[in-house]
């Protein structure tokens, strides 16, 4: 049994952003029911390469966003396809899309007039920019990236702005979108009352860099809103250094107690012993020459090393790790934040990223992967919607469904 059992979501949508909302939903047991156009369907289902380059021999993009999902293939360009979609707006909790407002007034699918088909229904949209104001043009992670000042803030002075990429805004814009959709299915629960949200790309980005943009809203000092340079940093125990065979980041606050106990680590006794760097403002001061000192005397042992005298001095650090570190970790698949499943595109088991969130009495489940296009059509009109074996061939006769 998952936490969301008995929920039930229309998911109209495309690419990453809004199939991952929904991916999360049917993760934890809502009954996902993906509507696609019968010519092709989403255009993820094309993805079998990025920048050219293949991703694999199975389309992991599609197929791993719209796992326990299942596909009802419908051209909503036709009224009896619009008709199909009522009935099911009608039978539903939650209608979910990421297509621009203009496409859905198009098929007739704004939030008054299915609010007047089932006036519980919670009707979540995905926008670029949000629901109000007057920005309109096309959105993509990173051209929003680039709006909110992450880009800005990344990287060293005087070097190009850095996308942090990997789709992270999509992905975290989905995230809130599920978030919103649960909270407002929670208020539904109790008064009786549908309502319309909107998780749009540029508040979730905006609210990816809420540490340090809070920080220059409280201040209005520039360093929050620019980039810092590694080799003046505001804190030099608090930065990257690279080893003889890798980076670390070191955490270390700006305290003499703190200080100290690093020093005695380094095995560098004149270094605690320096005036420049007795304090934190002394060390705050006179950052580039004390990263400068690190820099030289951490490039003289291996991470291992390092990480082996910092954990036994209660030292906070880390390895520098990649994607592929990561793979390997056993406590990401100790956690299932990284799973197995079987492909049925390749028939094989594959590796695949799990769930961020481990509930103990209902976690989340990965039954299959992403639908066929279409692959539950009939079976949906006839048993979620009851339609005749008679009207579903009538549909198919005005080529509402393939």
């Amino acid at each position: 049994m998952g936490a969301l059992d008995g929920i039930r979501v229309i998911d109209l949508t495309v690419w990453f952003q809004g199939p991952v909302a929904a991916q999360f939903l049917a993760d934890f047991g809502a009954e996902v029911i993906k509507v696609e156009r019968p010519q092709g369907g989403d255009q993820a289902r094309g993805v079998r390469s990025i920048k050219a380059v293949p991703v694999g021999d199975w389309n992991q993009y599609f197929l791993v966003i719209n796992r326990n999902k299942k596909s009802l293939a419908v051209d909503l360009k036709k009224p009896a396809g619009r008709a199909v979609l009522d009935r099911l707006v009608e039978r539903s909790d939650v209608f979910l899309s990421n297509l621009g407002p203009e496409l859905l007034a198009s098929w007739d699918l704004g939030y008054e007039r299915l609010r007047a088909l089932n006036p519980k229904l919670v009707y979540a949209t995905n926008t670029g920019y949000g629901a109000f104001g007057q920005v309109d043009r096309p959105s993509f992670d990173m051209t929003v990236q680039a709006l909110t000042g992450l880009m800005a803030r990344l990287g060293e002075p005087g070097q190009p702005p850095i996308y942090l990429g990997m789709g992270s805004g999509d992905a975290y814009g989905g995230l809130l979108s599920a978030l919103g959709i649960l909270l407002a299915l929670y208020h539904r629960n109790r008064t009786g009352q549908g309502q319309m949200l909107d998780a749009s790309l540029y508040g979730a980005q905006l609210f990816l860099t809420a540490p340090t943009l809070q920080a220059y809203l409280a201040t209005g000092r520039r360093e929050f809103a620019q980039q810092r340079s590694r080799e003046e940093p505001e804190n030099p125990t608090w930065n990257r250094y690279r080893a003889r065979d890798g980076w670390l980041f070191l955490c270390v606050p700006n305290q003499d107690e703190a200080f100290a106990k690093l020093c005695r680590t380094l095995g560098d006794d004149a270094l605690g012993a320096d005036p420049r760097f007795a304090g934190a403002d002394g060390r705050r001061t006179h950052a580039r020459a004390l990263v400068a000192r690190l820099d030289a005397t951490v490039a003289g042992r291996s991470v291992a090393e390092w990480m082996e005298r910092w954990r036994s001095a209660g030292i906070a650090a880390s390895p520098i790790g990649t994607l592929a570190d990561a793979a390997r970790d056993p406590q990401a698949w100790e956690n299932d934040y990284l799973l197995e499943t079987h492909c049925h595109e390749v028939d094989r088991q594959v590796a695949i990223r799990g769930f961020p969130i481990g509930l103990s009495r209902t976690p989340g489940r990965v039954e299959s992967l992403g639908p066929e296009l279409g692959q539950d059509t009939e079976l949906l009109l006839a048993d979620t919607l009851g339609y005749s074996w008679e009207e579903i061939g009538e549909l198919k006769a005005q080529g509402a469904i393939p």
